[in-house]
């Protein structure tokens, strides 16, 4: 049996992937030519970026409508408005002394490929990182600033506090540093101050004790220094509602959500009575946990109450006979 070999010439082997390059830009540019032209007329196409939309020269046919614009949503008519307006980066901050515009060197001594640097290029880059700390904070308000908006970030984390409230507390300080309200008093006093007085503008207060607990001064400082701000910077804070202290407390007692309506029930009919005049508001919203506990049969002990909240278990008795009272008083006709 005879076998036919068909000998391979790379002359005719070129000649055919010429053939079809050419045959593939013919494709190519056939249907480029369609996409461009109106599919009714023939005519030219054009992009109206205003409306996002395109259509034909000749015969005004919409081809395309809601096309996506991949630019900035914002106009600018010069260059410096367009630099001021460009987003470009990580957010500024106010949680941070220079607002997060300044950089840092790493503290790992490798270089880009990932290997450790000389003893003389470790030593070099301690150098920098001196430097570059030094330069960060140039002035004696600088490093004050830094100091306190660390402090805040601390306590902040330790309460549980989210951002909102840490980047609040913040502008709070800043404020007072700016105003000269600082001389004569501690940074970590003023700290502790304006994340108090954050935390009850934001909704999600903190009792004087729970804020003394993870701050460096003592309380009766924080509260003298927390009035003193809010007088001087004209802050608009609300007495704090016993309600807002509901949900932690009952979260922290593995309450159920009818315990927590219950409680909420409890603080609004002693409001209607009057009874919440004059007193603590961590005091009635412990009494208010407790005895929807009992309520709806969830033991919960007073101590466990009282650990929670950070306040006496005289208190809670106390307020909770009146939160009892204050019902019965409500429910009579």
């Amino acid at each position: 049996m005879t076998e036919s070999v068909r000998s391979y010439d790379p002359e005719q082997a070129r000649a055919r992937a010429r053939t079809g390059e050419a045959e593939e830009t013919e494709d190519e540019s056939a249907t480029a030519d369609e996409s461009v032209e109106c599919p009714e007329c023939g005519g030219p196409l054009a992009t109206d970026t205003e409306h996002g939309e395109t259509v034909c020269e000749h015969c005004g046919l919409v081809v395309e409508e809601d096309e996506i614009d991949h630019g900035p949503e914002w106009r600018a008519f010069d260059a410096n408005e367009k630099d001021q307006k460009s987003r470009v980066g990580a957010p500024t901050t106010n949680m941070m002394h220079d607002k997060g515009l300044s950089t840092n060197i790493g503290w790992q001594n490798k270089d880009a490929y990932g290997n450790s640097l000389s003893s003389r290029q470790r030593e070099k880059m301690q150098r920098l990182r001196t430097w570059n700390e030094r330069f960060r904070t140039r002035d004696s308000k600088e490093r004050n600033l830094k100091q306190a908006l660390g402090e805040i970030d601390r306590m902040a984390s330790a309460l549980g506090l989210p951002d909102s409230v840490r980047e609040t507390a913040s502008v709070i300080y800043r404020r007072a540093l700016q105003d000269d309200l600082l001389p004569g008093r501690s940074i970590e006093g003023v700290a502790t101050a304006s994340l108090y007085a954050a935390a009850r503008q934001a909704g999600t207060p903190r009792s004087l004790d729970e804020i003394t607990a993870v701050s460096r001064v003592e309380k009766d400082e924080i509260a003298r220094t927390y009035r003193y701000v809010v007088r001087e910077l004209k802050l608009e804070i609300k007495p704090a509602d016993p309600e807002q202290y509901v949900p932690r407390f009952a979260s922290d007692l593995d309450l159920s959500d009818e315990s927590e309506r219950r409680a909420r029930q409890l603080l609004q009919n002693a409001k209607e009575a009057g009874i919440h005049s004059g007193k603590s508001p961590v005091g009635l919203a412990a009494a208010a946990v407790y005895a929807a506990s009992l309520l709806t049969n969830e033991k919960v002990t007073q101590s466990e109450v009282s650990e929670v909240a950070n306040i006496s278990e005289v208190t809670i008795r106390n307020r909770y006979h009146e939160l009892l009272e204050a019902e019965e008083q409500v429910q009579v006709p």
